[in-house]
């Protein structure tokens, strides 16, 4: 094991573990989802190409860990237990409790996308990859991750409405 990949590897945890937390929106079940990629890539490490990019090759070992529990587990409904929100803070905004309430929203409309919009919307949105990027990642066509994003977008804008009306009126 190269100590190159290593550094790399706990470079990328911070990203990998916002990227499994947006997915199952549980704090436990992204630690353990990023515990048993970062285990799977050590020991098939030898499988990764030096030449590819490391962050998109654990990404995809995350969504297939992901995949591979939801068909163990025969997935149930997910909710949105108040402690699993992360405790991210805006300490230089006046509207800090307004931007924490949005916040708690906009992951609630993130869980609720189905499964394949949810992967495009991190890996774009939150991580920023490409078009491109995602599409080869996810061995899909460029085109379905636009469409997949488009829809993505869409629903969570819906989903947030309600609660951007509501704050609007005096």
């Amino acid at each position: 094991m190269t100590l190159d990949f290593r550094s790399q590897l706990v470079a990328l945890l911070p990203r990998l573990r916002r990227f499994a937390l947006g997915l199952t929106a549980s704090r436990d079940e992204a630690d353990d989802l990023v515990q048993a990629a970062c285990e799977k890539a050590l020991v098939k490490q030898d499988q990764w190409q030096p030449d590819t990019r490391l962050d998109s090759w654990l990404y995809r070992i995350i969504q297939t860990q992901r995949i591979d529990h939801l068909r163990r587990a025969k997935r149930s409904p997910v909710s949105v237990p108040e402690d699993a929100m992360p405790d991210w803070e805006d300490t230089r905004s006046a509207d800090r409790a307004e931007n924490e309430d949005l916040l708690r929203h906009t992951l609630r409309a993130l869980v609720q996308l189905p499964e394949e919009q949810r992967v495009v919307m991190l890996l774009v949105v939150v991580e920023g990859h490409s078009y491109r990027e995602v599409a080869e990642q996810l061995g899909i066509p460029q085109g379905t991750v636009m469409s997949r994003l488009a829809r993505a977008r869409l629903r969570v804008q819906a989903l947030l409405a309600p609660t951007e009306q509501a704050n609007e009126q005096p």
